[in-house]
């Protein structure tokens, strides 16, 4: 049995040749590197085991030669899919092998009888998105279908919010294509439909049902949630919900739910179910936790697809994220301590209506009257099934050590219990120390309930402890302890005390009949390890053997609003800068980072562009977190923080800010690429480029006096040629055109008045801000910003500088020059402080230079000065917008000649200024704006611009907004980023234009 890893120099001797063999025999991408192995020993759990390796297979092929190599060279194998999981199921010692990236095809897809054939790597969303048009979906739909793959979610036997009406995985799946560690492949399906060694195998499976059958009978939870173990049950039914319709059996459906520890999945053949065709919510506020639960047992009664609880903290939680905030608030009555998301599907809407005015009826019959938000129209209902999908990843959004932690979040108890099942796990938490978060399925009697502990401090002992007091309550209320999320290294341990001695002794029969030399997955369902081993845990406590400790660091931007800790009993944080990150908070806001892989995501949103066009887990937002993780605290070396390697981590990202409000847990990789930077190029240097696009604010007004020999660049093959050879801009790329008429050259000094005069009329007035790239290559755009104003009756005022421009640092912080960027942001601050003071807005064109006074500015050290003019930092459209709402804002607008299409920049996204433009456009007579759903359009300030990064540039802008844009000929195109005009121009040919001057066309 392969149980235990192989080590010392016969590690090293068996991971060179499973390197040099798996490079020469297989077209596989092979990842043995630190950094790499780093990033795949952890998922969504608390645990982390460092591989030997990764493999990611680009066919079948690859993956039996992969098994065939690891079974020669006794080499565990670990399969992979999102790596998601929250209780250790996808870390192991040995080969990681990764099917996300490649072997994600649906290979067929069957409308009529309403199946569909996949691979296991390809994400749920993808799979319901491709049988959309057909009216079909796959129904087990976890909160993590954006990422989550199907040959993961098979192996985890997962369930999702809608069980109650479609049931768990396993009665979902219809057949699968595996093979064992033999190296033989073997179809699983209906039993009397076997043949070969599928037939042997269900008949040693069935024989051991039946020697068990007392056992079974006896001990085996009799809910819809139970995953543990493996479903020796197949023969013998004991779920609620029998596994097949016609109640026969289905060999398929002892692979559902084994965590990759008895095959190798190939394939797997899934059910469809026609998509409902309305649906309608509503959202019950209680007062009281305890009333919330016990009123769950008679929603049920109603029928509903989905009942979903949501508690205080998460409540809490979502409204402190500007991204789900708007659609909290539309759900709340109040300030409720719960509330339920009851949800009713199907094809009559009237129908469902009178079932949603059942649910205000029964809600009064409680007790509870007026306590129901009704929602009737679709995104509404999306939206907050947004918000409820990303529950645990807003939970674990808390600061400081003490997190929320998985391990008895998955357990299932009969409805009628459910209430005093939560008080008195309440009293558990209380006896400990702590409190618990909770959301999910009231509907099936499984609620997530995370105890906050601090696993760096005294937390595997409180774990321990709660586990044995919730696992006397799982067994008083005839429940299940593993109800969801699989069992993996937190879970495994307590199989035996679910079913018994005997129960488990057949499952290491299955385990030993399939898998006789252990390859698959050892130590998981069988032997499996104690859950509170600090060896295991990604912040091993003092005491282990390699405890958990962060190096000092001392940072260039101020990190210590992260640098706090929590009390999970008065739920009070810690000023800024007391947690005692060594690293001052560096450490933390990397570590923040849960695994949720939200951030592996292809829908809309921005994050993350670069996943979206390699798959590589180097290049998404949580590979980049792990990896600066795993440098912090010297686990990949003493200079793995300024190394080769981290820049190769780091240098995709195209500091989108996507992060920053799309991931749950606040992961803000912008400014963690910021301090990267600044330490890697203090030890290794500027290039001449980086020097160059840093200092343009510096030389842009000398440079715009000679264009015409600047822009020859251009226009001169060679130049372009030598340009790239010399300094490493694209010749591909053609660069901002100089001009001579520069706004500062050029621009209405009547538009102007004084700043005495600015403060007086206030609050019709304005400070603008011109920014480098509006100023010097766009100056149309500026000049069309001061007229529009002047239109509509504000006193501006211009910030300058020595009759010129102000930096914001925006390019000097792109390069990792945090002290220069200081220098240009401090000048900026200090003019337009008295501004700020007396509520003048500060007005800006280019998202990129205005939002950095409202982001970095307040990690820089400027303390009130800073909080004082970000408070007062509006882009133009946000200015427009909050004025009209006001009453301020009127200017007659004739109507647009074309459709209007808007491309958001990233950073507006992330600050939640796209609305307002959109509410902008629609002053326009007749106008319908509509959003193009877009990623990043690739160009990142100067990172377009770059040979190096040319062809992923352009992937990104090919992803969706270059289509988008081809798709639409003569319309209207909006996009207020310099970059992503000049990317819409460079790739579709369009002239794109800022909302100024379209405003001052048609005005």
């Amino acid at each position: 049995m392969l149980n235990k890893p192989v080590s010392g120099a016969a590690s090293n001797d068996t991971t060179q040749s499973l390197s040099r063999r798996l490079e020469t025999e297989t077209e596989g991408e092979v990842l043995f590197e630190d950094g790499d192995r780093g990033r795949y020993s952890t998922d969504a759990s608390i645990y982390q085991v460092m591989p030997l390796g990764v493999f990611v297979p680009r066919t079948s092929r690859d993956v039996a030669m992969a098994i065939d190599i690891a079974r020669d060279l006794k080499v565990p194998i670990v399969p992979r899919g999102a790596g998601t999981s929250q209780c250790g199921q996808t870390v192991g010692t040995g080969l990681v092998i990764d099917n996300s990236k490649y072997r994600r095809a649906i290979l067929d897809a069957d409308v009529e009888n309403r199946t569909a054939k996949v691979e296991p790597g390809l994400v749920l969303d993808h799979l319901n998105a491709a049988l959309k048009k057909h009216g079909l979906w796959h129904p087990v739909d976890v909160s993590t279908s954006a990422q989550a793959t199907l040959g993961g979610m098979a192996g985890n036997n997962s369930c999702g919010s809608r069980s109650i009406a479609y049931g768990n995985m396993v009665h979902n799946v219809l057949g699968a294509t595996a093979w064992l560690s033999d190296g033989s492949e073997v179809k699983f399906g209906p039993v009397d439909s076997l043949g070969g060694l599928g037939i042997s195998i269900a008949d040693f499976v069935r024989g051991l049902a039946a020697e068990n059958r007392n056992e079974i009978e006896a001990n085996w939870p009799k809910v819809l949630r139970r995953v543990a173990g493996y479903n020796l049950d197949i023969f013998d039914n004991q779920n609620e919900r029998p596994y097949t319709d016609d109640g026969s059996v289905n060999l398929a459906h002892l692979l559902v739910g084994s965590e990759g520890t008895l095959a190798f999945t190939k394939d797997l053949t899934l059910k469809l179910v026609p998509l409902p065709k309305n649906k309608v919510l509503g959202v019950v506020n209680f007062a009281s936790f305890h009333t919330a639960m016990d009123s769950a047992q008679h929603i049920v009664k109603l029928g509903p697809s989905a009942v979903e609880l949501v508690d205080r903290i998460m409540i809490e939680l979502a409204l402190s994220n500007p991204a789900f905030r708007p659609t909290m608030e539309t759900a709340l009555i109040g300030k409720p301590e719960a509330i339920l998301l009851v949800e009713f599907a199907g094809e009559d809407k009237p129908a469902l209506v009178k079932k949603l005015k059942d649910l205000v009826a029964l809600m009064g019959d409680l007790g509870l009257p007026g306590s129901v938000v009704e929602l009737e129209a679709d995104a509404p209902q999306k939206n907050l099934w947004d918000v409820r999908k990303a529950g645990l990843n807003i939970m674990m959004s808390l600061k400081g050590d003490g997190k929320p932690v998985s391990f008895i979040e998955d357990c299932a108890v009969p409805m009628v219990h459910l209430a005093e099942y939560t008080a008195a796990l309440t009293d558990v938490f209380a006896r400990h120390g702590t409190h618990g978060t909770w959301y999910a399925h009231a509907s099936v009697g499984t609620l997530h309930v995370r105890p906050i502990l601090d696993m760096r401090r005294g937390g595997a002992a409180n774990m321990r402890s709660i586990a044995e007091e919730a696992s006397a309550l799982v067994r008083k209320y005839k429940g299940a302890f593993s109800g969801e999320h699989g069992d993996g290294l937190c879970r495994g341990e307590w199989i035996a005390w679910q079913f018994g001695p005997r129960i488990n002794e057949a499952f290491r029969a299955i385990k030993h009949h399939m898998d006789p030399i252990g390859l698959f997955s050892p130590n998981r369902i069988i032997d499996p390890p104690r859950m509170d081993d600090g060896n295991l845990f990604r912040y091993p406590p003092p005491g282990a053997a390699q405890p958990y400790t962060v190096r000092p660091l001392t940072t260039a931007l101020d990190w210590s609003d992260w640098d706090v800790q929590n009390d999970p009993v008065t739920e009070q944080t810690g000023a800024p800068g007391s947690g005692g990150d060594p690293a001052h908070g560096f450490a933390k806001a990397a570590e923040i980072c849960n695994n949720n892989g939200h951030c592996r995501k292809f829908d809309g949103g921005t994050m993350c562009p670069s996943f979206r066009v390699t798959r590589d887990e180097q290049h998404v937002t949580r590979g980049r977190a792990n990896a600066l993780r795993l440098a912090l605290s010297g686990q990949l070396g003493a200079d793995a923080l300024t190394s080769q390697a981290m820049h190769d981590t780091m240098d995709l990202c195209v500091s989108c800010k996507g992060c920053r409000r799309e991931c749950p847990t606040g992961v803000d990789m912008a400014k963690m690429k910021v301090e990267f930077l600044s330490h890697y190029k203090a030890r290794h240097g500027f290039t001449w480029k980086e020097r160059l696009v840093a200092h343009l604010p510096d030389y842009a007004d000398a440079v715009s006096r000679i264009a015409g020999l600047a822009n020859l660049r251009d226009r001169i093959p060679a130049l372009a040629w030598l340009s790239e050879k010399l300094i490493g801009l694209s010749a591909q790329r053609p660069l901002p055109r100089w001009r001579g008429d520069t706004f500062w050259a050029a621009h209405d000094t009547n538009l102007f008045s004084s700043r005495e005069a600015a403060m007086a009329a206030a609050p019709k007035a304005a400070a603008l801000f011109i920014d480098t790239f509006n100023g010097t290559f766009e100056a149309e755009n500026a000049h069309a910003a001061a007229r529009i104003l002047k239109k509509a009756g504000y006193t501006l005022y211009l910030i300058a500088k020595d009759h010129g421009q102000h930096c914001c640092g925006r390019t000097f912080l792109a390069a990792g020059m945090v002290d220069k960027a200081k220098a240009k942001l401090s000048a900026l601050l200090d003019d337009v402080l008295p501004l700020a003071k007396a509520g003048i807005a500060i007005v800006g064109l280019e998202p990129s230079c205005l939002l950095t006074l409202r982001d970095e500015a307040l990690c820089m050290g400027f303390g009130e000065t800073a909080r004082t003019v970000s408070d007062q930092a509006l882009l133009l459209e946000e200015f427009l917008a909050r004025e009209a709402k006001a009453g301020r804002f009127a200017l007659p607008l004739r109507p647009a000649p074309a459709p209007i299409l808007l491309h958001g920049h990233c950073h507006q996204k992330a600050f939640g200024a796209v609305t307002p433009i959109l509410d902008v456009l629609r002053l326009i007579p007749g106008a319908s704006p509509e959003l193009i759903e877009t990623s990043c359009c690739g160009m990142a300030g100067s990172f377009g611009y770059d040979a190096d990064h040319y062809e992923v540039s352009m992937q990104m802008a090919e992803f969706s907004l270059l289509p988008a844009v081809r798709r639409n000929p003569g319309a209207i195109i909006v996009a207020d980023g310099t970059s992503c005009r000049h990317q819409i121009a460079h790739g579709a040919g369009v002239a794109a234009r800022h909302v100024a001057v379209l405003l001052d066309e048609l005005s």
